[in-house]
């Protein structure tokens, strides 16, 4: 990927959490119970997955999995990072915001388990049809 792609992404990423962290306002969601939250968690998995998935297909003369790793990376990384400043230093919870904000920590795991195999899939599928050699 360009560095044009890195930064595009990363914008899009930051974005996307900026707009999630003012929709949990005032308590970053906490006003709300775990079966909501469970209930969310799971609306939003397969969304995330079919963007994705989008996106992988238009790969061309590249690796999807390489391109299903690197967002992968941008989908959880930036995100747990913006959550531990918010979260562990700004409202102070430290390094316990990952068990505190369950719902969260799921997404910096969950989008590991998805992706990859999204993009082998796809790499897999665009290489039967294409004789050997």
């Amino acid at each position: 990927m360009s560095v044009r792609q890195h930064i595009e992404i990363l914008g899009i990423v930051t974005l996307a959490w900026a707009v999630f962290w003012i929709g949990g306002l005032p308590d970053y969601y906490r006003q709300y119970s775990d079966r909501f939250m469970i209930i969310f968690d799971l609306a939003i998995l397969f969304p995330l997955w079919y963007v994705a998935f989008r996106v992988l297909k238009t790969v061309r003369r590249r690796s999807k999995l390489a391109v299903a790793n690197w967002l992968a990376f941008y989908i959880t990384v930036p995100l747990l990072l913006y959550d531990a400043l918010y979260c562990g230093v700004y409202l102070g919870y430290g390094a316990g915001f990952v068990t505190e904000f369950w719902y969260l920590s799921v997404y910096y795991i969950v989008p590991w388990i998805i992706l990859p195999p999204t993009g082998l899939w796809l790499d897999r599928r665009a290489h039967a049809g294409r004789p050997a050699g």
